[in-house]
């Protein structure tokens, strides 16, 4: 084997090894994706159910002393 053809495997396994990091590296920023929608998702709906929930207290009465304080 000359040493061009040795360059040459070598750069070929460093391009193998480099697209399988980057498809490893694909995947696991895929499902990052998927857990960074589902947390989104779960802050909009308790964002929503605090406001539900700040509305219904504004509507409530307010709190006052009894008539013996």
């Amino acid at each position: 084997m000359s040493d061009q053809e040795s360059r040459i495997t070598a750069l070929e396994e460093i391009v193998a090894y480099q697209a399988k990091t980057i498809e490893e590296l694909s995947d696991q920023l895929a499902e990052q994706w998927k857990v960074v929608e589902q947390t989104r998702q779960k802050l909009d709906r308790l964002t929503e159910r605090f406001l539900s929930l700040e509305e219904q207290s504004l509507d409530a009465p307010a709190i006052t002393k009894p008539p013996h304080y």
